[in-house]
């Protein structure tokens, strides 16, 4: 039989108990779509997993809970990956593309504080607070919102991070992304959701992508199914964005964006680490193209990593437009020399 069928689909995923939460809504959604189809779960622990005494913008690796997986799917041993988009790079290796980008789940970041803090808002919190959160985008923009609060490091899965936060008395209160919380199904935890005017997110957060080798075509048509056309513009120009200021977990940068009546709306920043310092733009542009079908060697462009066949690729030019645009704007006010001194305090 040629194609995908009469084999078992595997599917590879991290270990933790959002990442299954997460595969597994992923493979139902395919399940619905492949009903004939057989699909297998394979699990496997990240170097981000297994390293959890250090902050993630110490490590200094990039992909840090992606890259066993990259690895598997490279060796034929899965045929695709399901992550958070954010864990994603902005460069994939050669020979890998994002075949789906399903569609976001809320993108805000909100607090979960501990239990005697119940009720109350970061602002109401006494002074010297200790905040968790192990984001150095976070920490910078909220650092400069709430002087009075002291931030730390805090690492592990959701589980062991509220854990820590329910148990001790060292944090006040923790940072951690809306939408993980609400798959999780502990969305009664969450205190307070913080608007972009508090914190903007981080680069996809909220989405989950599905990685595949670029040649596997079966693969890469099954998949397509699940990208959410919005989705997929959103998160290409904000991939752009990132690119382009050679951003990653080891500077903060972060972003908001919304697309309404067709038009793409991007706001970018750049911090420093303590946040007194920061440049911060909006732009926008038209993603509103009709979808033409083409045929021939054009059919596989990827835009910052992603293959969408099914959304117009007129919109996807400029929805990476609008990305590199802003960034090269941010770039002309000096967010070369905001970045490059939190990268080095960061490495110090």
């Amino acid at each position: 039989q040629n194609g995908v069928e009469g084999r078992a689909v595997r599917v590879g995923t991290r270990r933790s108990q959002l990442a299954r939460i997460q595969t597994d809504s992923v493979v139902s959604m395919l399940r619905e779509l492949y009903p004939d189809l057989h699909f297998e779960i394979v699990a496997m622990s990240t170097t981000g997993d297994k390293i959890l005494d250090t902050a993630l913008s110490k490590i200094g690796e990039k992909s840090l809970f992606t890259k066993e997986l990259e690895n598997a799917l490279e060796k034929n041993e899965v045929d695709l990956v399901v992550h958070s988009l954010k864990d994603l790079p902005t460069s994939l290796p050669p020979g890998f593309t994002i075949g789906a980008v399903c569609k976001r789940e809320n993108p805000l970041d909100a607090v979960v504080f501990h239990p005697k803090n119940c009720g109350k808002t970061l602002s109401l919190l006494p002074e010297k607070s200790v905040i968790g959160t192990s984001s150095l985008r976070r920490a910078a923009q909220l650092k400069k919102k709430f002087p009075q609060l002291e931030f730390r490091d805090i690492r592990g899965n959701l589980n062991t991070r509220l854990k820590k936060l329910d148990e001790k008395e060292d944090f006040s209160a923790i940072i951690l992304a809306a939408a993980g919380l609400k798959r999780m199904g502990w969305e009664n935890r969450i205190g307070q959701l913080l608007g972009p005017e508090e914190c903007l997110y981080a680069v996809g957060q909220g989405a989950l992508a599905v990685e595949v080798r670029a040649k596997d075509q079966e693969i890469l048509n099954m998949v397509s199914a699940l990208h959410d056309a919005d989705t997929v513009l959103c998160c290409i120009a904000e991939r752009a964005f990132m690119k382009r200021l050679e951003g990653g977990c080891s500077v903060p940068v972060a972003v908001n964006t919304l697309l309404k009546d067709g038009q793409l709306y991007l706001t970018g920043a750049v911090y420093s680490l303590d946040g007194s310092d920061s440049l911060k733009e909006t732009m926008q542009t038209s993603v509103n193209y009709p979808h033409q079908h083409e045929d021939g060697p054009n059919d596989d462009v990827q835009h910052v990593g992603v293959t969408a066949k099914n959304v117009p690729s007129q919109a996807q030019e400029a929805a990476e437009n609008l990305g590199v645009e802003l960034a090269n704007l941010l770039l002309s006010k000096g967010a070369k020399h905001i970045l490059s001194v939190a990268r080095q305090l960061n490495d110090a």
